[in-house]
């Protein structure tokens, strides 16, 4: 009877394992195809129909760039807002899927609505093999825990959060990378400091330009002060303490002193008057 509880809890263990390893591998899968949208050929063009298409929970856009014509979709607002939400979505390649035909395309502008900040429009770049473009690539900056400088109280002052690149759309990097392990207070990097493809190079030319700096706390530390140090100060409050007290108290017979001459000059004064009061008699 033991044996069979014993193999019941491990067939459910078991099962509940698989079911696990189900779920993380269709997490992977759906991560694995963020960068893809469904999409519908849509034929009309005037602001009323456009805001139909917006009330049914889809975005109005198109598709420009190439030889071919540019094309009128839209797509479902919740899935594109999901991409949005990702710090490079204007500088990732997404796969879209046009009636069932599948091409590369970057998007290139997002407009949204006034008031509700919900994305009302967007304009999407064909990709075209060997066709280089412009496109703003984020920076990104790893191991701040192996930073000295960080460790210190150093504050890392990002000049360039995005750089400008010029590439073919096929070698469009995710993001540029900046190690900071080892780095220390003082140091900057530059755009040389970043390994890029020979094909994709800065929009900025002529110059080293810089993307990050590590500098110097605005506020220092004030040093610990060691036992030794405190302990003397102890020592010397002391002593003061006890000066004053001394002191305090060695004023004391002086006042009384003073009291006692004055004392003995009145009453010589009252000695002296006395004559004067009997002669009158």
């Amino acid at each position: 009877m033991r044996l069979l509880k014993e193999y019941q809890i491990q067939l459910q263990y078991q099962i509940y394992l698989n079911n696990y390893l189900d779920y993380l591998l269709t997490c992977v899968k759906k991560l694995g195809f963020m960068n893809s949208l469904e999409a519908n050929i849509r034929e009309n063009s005037t602001k009323g129909q456009l805001n139909a298409i917006r009330n049914d929970g889809n975005v109005p856009a198109i598709i420009y760039g190439g030889k071919d014509q540019n094309q009128k979709i839209s797509i479902s607002k919740k899935l594109l807002k999901i991409l949005i939400e990702k710090e490079n979505f204007l500088s990732s390649i997404i796969n879209l899927k046009v009636d069932g035909k599948s091409q590369n395309v970057l998007p290139r502008e997002v407009k949204y609505h006034i008031l509700s900040d919900e994305p009302t429009h967007v304009d999407f770049l064909r990709v075209l093999p060997g066709v280089k473009i412009k496109i703003e690539v984020p920076v990104n900056f790893i191991n701040h825990e192996k930073s000295p400088g960080l460790k210190r109280g150093g504050v890392l002052n990002i000049v360039r959060r995005k750089v400008e690149l010029r590439c073919p759309s096929e070698k469009i990097p995710e993001n540029l990378t900046i190690d900071l392990d080892g780095v220390d207070i003082g140091e900057s990097f530059k755009i040389s400091y970043v390994k890029l493809d020979p094909e994709v190079v800065p929009t900025i030319q002529g110059r080293d330009f810089v993307i990050a700096t590590l500098a110097a706390p605005t506020v220092m530390k004030e040093p610990e002060k060691p036992a030794e140090a405190e302990a003397a100060e102890g020592e010397e409050g002391a002593e003061g303490s006890d000066g004053a007290t001394a002191a305090a108290d060695g004023d004391k017979p002086a006042a009384d002193t003073t009291k006692g001459e004055k004392k003995d000059s009145d009453d010589k004064k009252a000695a002296e008057k006395k004559p004067v009061e009997e002669k009158k008699k």
